[in-house]
């Protein structure tokens, strides 16, 4: 996976900046970004401030995780499913003495 050179606080001061009146051009140059670069982060983190961009990544963390426990349950679960239809579907031993 690809290395992210800012992070979300950095990214957000940045757009902070454009903010105030830097153009998107001088901002490329001082931080060696491209234009396309610091729209899809305006269109990410548009009106976000720090605290709100902590908790997105919080919640993206919390998200991650789920999935992951609700893709394992789902495995257990089919795995399950599949023993108890090998024993069933067995026929049955007759216990002849």
């Amino acid at each position: 996976m690809k290395r992210k050179r800012f992070s979300t606080e950095q990214v957000i001061r940045i757009l902070k900046e454009a903010e105030l009146g830097i153009t998107v051009k001088d901002l490329c140059r001082k931080y060696g970004i491209s234009e396309q670069t610091v729209y899809n982060w305006r269109n990410k983190y548009g009106d976000m401030d720090i605290n709100d961009a902590r908790k997105l990544r919080a919640l993206e963390v919390e998200n991650r995780q789920l999935k992951r426990l609700v893709a394992d349950l789902s495995l257990d679960n089919q795995i399950l499913k599949d023993v108890l239809e090998k024993n069933c579907s067995r026929p049955k031993r007759s216990e002849t003495p």
